[in-house]
């Protein structure tokens, strides 16, 4: 089953961030509570984990996209 993982809710303060770091790519096999996003609030960077375990089939962002709380990310193929 595919997964899509949207931008959880990581600061309290806003809901944009930037995607500085993406640690994973198409065809990758993560685990869940593998960091697979560095970003950047207004006061702090933040690790985003996967929620499932899987390979990677889709990444939706690029370094350096501002996203919002719910837009989507990554989708994985569930193990």
């Amino acid at each position: 089953m595919n997964v899509t993982m949207k931008m959880p809710k990581v600061a309290d303060s806003t809901d944009e961030v930037v995607i500085l770091e993406i640690l994973t790519a198409v065809g990758s096999h993560v685990d869940k509570d593998d960091v697979i996003f560095n970003v950047e609030t207004d006061k702090a960077t933040v690790e985003v984990a996967s929620v499932v375990s899987g390979t990677v089939v889709e990444i939706h962002v690029s370094v350096d996209d501002e996203v919002v709380t719910g837009d989507r990310l990554v989708t994985i193929k569930s193990d």
